[in-house]
């Protein structure tokens, strides 16, 4: 229950927030809380101490002091690194405070806490299910009232209220297990289309076979996930046991899939994905209304290429998307509440390929029978083992050398590519707004 304004302006009066890492999510919260009239102090590592002299909130030089005059401390550091800096902090907490984090999971976070804090502190943990660079207003913002009173989770839920967004209540373990079901099989599908261009040493947006609406989306979104830091997938993807099994799958599933039109078993490549198109899209309403067009999406294009230079396509990554959910057992749709903006487009892309008529048998016509696009596959095929290998050793040093090398060679369009991105969030964030209210009418 968020506190009336009455309320919240009281315990502005006396209590202190405290951001311990100051990376893009961490100074976004220290930022708007200081908007919104709470006393915030902050610390990144020593050695930054001075970069961040000209905030409006104040900076202290480490976690112990930040712990130690704070009554709210909210964790903003990489998962890998979490148990270590909460060790390092946790003796200096403040007698009575309530602790949380901003990881993408939340069972490494948790354990951190329950082995490393006093027994007297409280813990409320919050998962803002966006970028640095999304406007928080209606985003999924996941609170978790993991041992901590109901007056001190009000108190928590209304600091966050500043953020505008729409707040949902889950376990830890119910978030993990929804953060990797949403995000998992999506991520990989979208760092491997960048690896595989890269590979290639292909700009798509400069290729012909890259034209059209669902071209744009890949584009866009690869791109944008290559704008931000390699940990904000890292974590997830290697933290999350449940992320582990659904990046193996989505691997798994290219390479069947793949296989299967290079032998031209069109029987048995029809055969799954009707069966998956079935298990993920079969229970909505035949007049559903698709999120996303081709049309549409044909606005937020990064090419100077004209449309009508569009190529057959198979869209294996897509296709291998749905795929991995029906072999996992994973109806998007049951997740929807918690929602980023790039799952909407994930899902509003896979949507339209598979539900409009005559594209998706398309596609697989296109998959069987020309082979102008198989060298594009291999490589994608490639590039999602490569991954799925990545991930389950759990190296983070290769996954960010990986990543940064992919990311440096996408960096002379990240800047257009992210406007282009933007645009396109705003438009479908828009549309699932029209949609819920036509449905509630």
């Amino acid at each position: 229950m968020i506190l009336s304004a009455e309320e919240i302006a009281s315990l502005q009066a006396t209590k202190t927030i405290g951001i311990i890492g100051l990376g893009d999510m961490g100074l976004l919260y220290a930022r708007r809380f200081t908007e919104a009239g709470w006393t915030v102090c902050g610390c990144d590592r020593e050695e930054n101490y001075t970069k961040f002299s000209a905030e409006p909130f104040e900076v202290l030089k480490n976690g112990h002091l930040v712990s130690r005059k704070s009554d709210l401390i909210i964790y903003s550091v990489e998962a890998e690194n979490v148990p270590k800096i909460v060790k390092m902090y946790a003796p200096s907490t403040k007698v009575g405070a309530i602790v949380g984090g901003q990881t993408s999971c939340k069972q490494v976070e948790i354990r951190a806490f329950e082995e490393c804090l006093p027994e007297d502190v409280e813990i409320v943990s919050m998962h803002s299910l966006h970028g640095p660079r999304v406007d928080t207003t209606g985003q999924p913002l996941v609170l978790i009232q993991h041992r901590a009173s109901d007056e001190s989770f009000n108190f928590v839920e209304s600091v966050l209220s500043c953020l505008h967004s729409k707040h949902v209540y889950l376990s830890y373990q119910e978030h993990d297990r929804i953060t990797a079901d949403t995000q998992a099989v999506t991520h990989a599908a979208f760092l491997s289309m960048g690896v595989a261009w890269h590979n290639c040493n292909q700009y798509p947006w400069e290729t012909p076979k890259w034209i059209g609406g669902l071209e744009n989306a890949k584009i866009n979104i690869s791109l944008r996930i290559y704008s931000n830091k390699y940990h904000v997938y890292a974590g997830l993807a290697i933290t999350n046991p449940s992320a582990h099994e659904q990046i193996l799958q989505y691997a798994n599933s290219c390479t069947d899939l793949f296989s299967l039109m290079i032998q031209n078993n069109g029987d048995e490549l029809r055969r799954r994905i009707y069966r998956a198109k079935e298990a993920v899209f079969g229970h909505l309403p035949k007049d559903h209304a698709l999120l996303l067009d081709d049309d549409l999406l044909q606005q937020y294009s990064l090419s100077k290429i004209p449309p009508e230079g569009k190529q057959p396509n198979s869209h294996l990554s897509l296709l291998a998307i749905v795929d991995s959910w029906s072999c996992l057992g994973i109806v998007p749709y049951d997740h929807i509440i918690c929602s980023t903006p790039l799952f909407r487009i994930f899902l509003g892309v896979t949507e339209y390929l598979f539900c409009t008529p005559g594209l998706l048998e398309g596609c697989l016509e296109d998959g069987l029978s020309k082979t102008s696009f198989r060298q594009d596959d291999l490589n994608f095929v490639i590039a999602a083992r490569e991954w799925s290998s990545i991930v389950s050793y759990g190296d983070y040093d290769l996954y960010k050398e990986r990543f940064v090398k992919t990311q440096n060679f996408f960096m002379p369009m990240i800047g257009e590519a992210n406007k282009t991105g933007n645009e396109m969030i705003k438009m479908i964030l828009k549309r699932v707004e029209e949609q819920e209210r036509g449905e509630k009418k």
